[in-house]
């Protein structure tokens, strides 16, 4: 994760209230609380969208995707492939 930086303080890692995750920009449906896990990185991952057109992504390094909302583009952060089992969205 050598180009994601975080200045701490990431409300939504340890939130897990039943609800909707929405884009912050136009309101687009992005994940249910049902699909956000806990894990080791400081912000909060999903295992699926809401919608088949929830996100958009595209490839900047080998692995690391950048994630854009489906709807409006604003930029929701990174997914990280590797070759072991799917983690999901690290950052939105």
């Amino acid at each position: 994760m050598s180009f994601c930086s975080f200045s701490g303080g990431e409300f939504y890692k340890d939130h897990f209230e039943t609800g909707m995750y929405v884009c912050a920009e136009c309101g687009h449906e992005l994940f249910s609380s049902r699909s956000k896990y806990e894990h080791s990185s400081p912000w909060p991952a999903f295992t699926e969208t809401i919608h088949e057109n929830s996100l958009s992504k595209h490839e900047e390094r080998r692995g690391a995707y950048k994630v854009k909302c489906g709807k409006c583009g604003n930029g929701l952060g990174h997914e990280f492939v590797n070759d072991g089992p799917k983690r999901g969205l690290s950052r939105f």
